[in-house]
């Protein structure tokens, strides 16, 4: 396979992995509606950044180790685990009512930012996705490091594609949306999956 033929096949398969709902689509979903754009770019930006650290990790060889250490996998798999269901929990235990500052002068942009970003990189399986994918990507002919650098770069030019078509959605809805009843409840219902995401990245063993 040829390096334009390999760049295409990649993006389609990333382009999959992209539009599977998931805890990023909840993330940005939920800080758009309850937050405002702003906020969202942040989370958005966040989540990218730690893709792209990921395809360099693996262009690298170092999350290739990684993955060949369990050790280091199930550490990474605990912090990871702990952080979504912490992040879960605030959702689900905080009190809001209609005396409640709006959610959008306490969630800034580089509250957001760190958010995505810590949640990308502490999620293992962001890894093990370019471990097992990127080298069957790379011609045997191409540089591996910026091969791996350019199809990473791919799947995150996608992912901000997708994300502002969410921010888009979210922003067209967002007066009704943005009511104290409907916030309380995307609160509580992006809490559970954050919860159900960490629960599963804990109970996972490989």
């Amino acid at each position: 396979m040829d390096i334009a033929g390999s760049i295409w096949s990649f993006a389609a398969v990333a382009a999959l992995l992209t539009l599977t709902p998931g805890l990023d689509t909840a993330l940005i979903l939920r800080t758009s509606l309850l937050a405002g754009r702003r906020p969202a770019w942040g989370v958005t930006l966040g989540i990218q950044l730690g893709t792209l650290v990921w395809g360099i990790l693996t262009a690298a060889g170092l999350s290739a180790l990684l993955a060949a250490s369990q050790l280091a996998y199930d550490i990474l798999r605990w912090a990871g685990a702990a952080y979504l269901i912490w992040m879960g929990l605030r959702m689900l235990l905080t009190r809001s009512g209609p005396q409640d500052a709006p959610e959008g002068q306490e969630v800034r942009f580089g509250t957001g930012f760190r958010r995505g970003l810590v949640t990308n990189l502490l999620n293992p399986k962001v890894g093990a996705f370019y471990v097992a994918m990127l080298p069957a990507f790379i011609p045997d002919e191409a540089p591996h490091a910026l091969m791996g650098l350019l199809l990473a770069g791919v799947h995150v030019a996608e992912g901000l594609v997708w994300s502002a078509l969410l921010i888009g959605f979210a922003t067209l809805m967002g007066g009704f949306l943005r009511s104290a009843v409907v916030r309380r409840v995307l609160d509580r219902l992006t809490g559970v999956v954050i919860v159900g995401f960490g629960v599963r990245l804990a109970a996972v063993s490989d």
